[in-house]
């Protein structure tokens, strides 16, 4: 039988984590050691508290029903840790949940946009970004990130009518795969920007709770005016080592919030209890050990940094393979990026 697909199916190739996974996995078949940086899996373990509260949940036989909606305790603990992480305030419909940033991400484009339609997606970005509006026939502009500009873009570089067309934009800080943060001054500009074209605000936090040098980790929520113009997604992934379970927020501006969630009903019967419960310990539980393993990532950036620095000064033959470098190299050899 001659198979036959949409037009759409045909214009996508796998997405690129699933391409390097295959990579991946015929390297390992040939006994190579394989340092994953791809799709960025942490390799510490979800906390104990975190890992026990699922596995309480999932002894109980009613917990496997369809969930339909989020818990009222996971609404409390968003609430309560958004108000004592960040100082911003959230009303239990302005919260919904979905399966990790990615879907959300993806999906959103639908309620947001028509076919046509422009959204705004930075360059260099996550993926999905762009993936997720093409799905639903949008089209994407790039603005570009550049050091020149301290990797923020550009707003009064956006040209008019590419503003005026703008249904949405993609804004992510800590950025992926930029590593920087964005200064209060820019999140308010970029508010006003957003009133004057009356373009929506996407803002993904993934990233919020891994930062280095003093720096603080926010959210966009905190400014003046953010959830009259946006939402933001935040993820359990990264912070609370919870990737598997895949669960991540939606936040923020009530009408979207509520017109993305209805859509999400077509498809969805709502995130498995137990998974739930989980998060609900996460978000409620301490938080030292969130501080403690940004430490450690923090620790390996360092000696990454020094032994590239290092192989490329002992390329050029301005150094020996000295003490530090030796150093740096025995911390990488005791992890593995998975």
């Amino acid at each position: 039988m001659n198979m036959k697909f949409s037009e759409k199916a045909e214009q996508l190739d796998a997405g690129i984590f699933a391409v390097l996974n295959e990579k991946k996995n015929e390297l390992v078949k040939q006994g190579r050691t394989i340092y994953n940086l791809s799709v960025g899996t942490p390799d510490f373990p979800p906390m104990p508290h975190i890992m026990e509260a699922v596995s309480e949940a999932a002894k109980r036989p009613e917990n496997y029903k369809y969930a339909l909606s989020e818990l009222p305790e996971l609404l409390d603990a968003v609430q309560s840790f958004y108000q004592k992480r960040f100082g911003v305030q959230l009303e239990a419909d302005e919260i919904m949940t979905m399966y990790g940033s990615q879907e959300g991400m993806a999906h959103i484009a639908w309620a947001l946009c028509n076919p046509g339609e422009l959204v705004l997606v930075p360059n260099p970005g996550y993926q999905i970004f762009s993936a997720g509006p093409r799905l639903c026939d949008a089209e994407v502009w790039e603005y570009p990130l550049l050091e020149e500009h301290q990797f923020l873009p550009q707003l009064d570089e956006i040209p008019e009518e590419i503003a005026r067309r703008a249904r949405y934009m993609v804004v992510s800080y800590p950025a992926n795969p930029i590593c920087r943060t964005a200064p209060e001054s820019f999140y308010r500009d970029l508010i006003a920007f957003a009133k004057k074209y009356e373009i929506i605000i996407l803002h993904d936090n993934a990233y919020s709770d891994i930062i280095y040098d003093g720096r603080r980790g926010g959210s966009f929520l905190e400014y003046e005016g953010a959830k009259e113009v946006g939402i933001e997604f935040y993820s359990l992934s990264k912070s609370f080592n919870y990737t598997g379970a895949r669960l991540s927020f939606a936040v923020g501006n009530r009408a979207v919030i509520q017109k993305f969630k209805a859509l999400r009903t077509q498809f969805d019967y709502g995130i498995f209890l137990p998974v739930q419960y989980g998060a609900i310990a996460a978000l409620t539980g301490p938080f030292d050990g969130v501080k403690e393993q940004c430490r450690n990532y923090e620790e390996r950036n360092r000696a990454l940094c020094a032994v590239s620095a290092g192989m490329f000064r002992i390329a050029r033959g301005q150094c020996s393979y000295g003490r530090r470098y030796r150093r740096a190299t025995r911390i990488l050899r005791t992890f593995v990026w998975s």
